[in-house]
């Protein structure tokens, strides 16, 4: 049976997506995150030696990483349905799965980190310094990367219902994940009209709505 070891408000909701819309059998291992830390519980470790989710357990064998999992799973579907066929689309697919993580999450996980930096417990005397710190790293280069992803992901959606063409695709579950956090952010303003259909789109849809019941307390869930 496939377990999905599943940690709150974090990226194995879009396992949960892919699993439901896969139709295949699995069981859900709730983990929660410290409520002072936001980290995951050390009893995750025990599944995986770094202690993140999404990890998913397959009678023995441990698969970590989103795309690696998505890619996993997308192999059992005989049917083949949200994996392109057509070359263009297949390229696509393949260029927005390592997206996700290798160029969107980085600055999005930086701005995350600066902004609690600002309002963390310190020494009053270091305050304004770490607050100037801060601030000026997220003008000068974080927002600037943030606002440059958003737009090329907007232009790239504009003449496109899924990120591969005009089907779903292991490619959509994988951007899910930082686009709807993005949205729940307040990232996604009226400059980027695309992604908020996009992000609208998939959140209506009956798969991603059973994942949604299954998975529990998720922040970047429909706002």
């Amino acid at each position: 049976m496939l377990t999905v070891h599943h940690l709150n408000n974090s990226r194995s909701q879009r396992i949960l997506w892919c699993l439901e819309e896969l139709e295949l059998d699995y069981q859900i291992k709730r983990y929660e995150r410290d409520p002072v830390t936001i980290r995951a519980p050390q009893s995750l470790k025990d599944v995986h030696p770094l202690g993140k989710s999404p990890v998913i357990t397959d009678g023995d064998k441990v698969i970590a990483e989103s795309g690696a999992i998505i890619e996993y799973l997308l192999a059992k579907d005989a049917q083949q349905r949200f994996t392109p066929s057509d070359e263009q689309a297949l390229i696509d697919y393949r260029y927005w799965l390592h997206f996700s993580e290798g160029s969107l999450m980085p600055p999005l996980v930086m701005r995350l980190v600066f902004e609690k930096m600002k309002t963390s417990p310190m020494p009053f005397f270091v305050k304004p310094v770490a607050k100037g710190i801060a601030d000026k790293v997220l003008k000068t280069f974080v927002m600037p990367e943030v606002r440059n992803m958003l737009a090329y992901i907007n232009d790239w959606l504009e003449k496109r219902e899924w990120f591969a063409g005009n089907a779903l695709s292991g490619a959509d579950f994988q951007m899910s994940f930082p686009l709807e956090a993005s949205v729940a952010r307040g990232l996604v303003d009226d400059r980027y009209p695309h992604i908020r259909r996009y992000v609208n789109m998939f959140q209506d849809r009956p798969a991603y709505l059973r994942a949604l019941s299954k998975g529990g307390d998720y922040d970047y869930g429909p706002q």
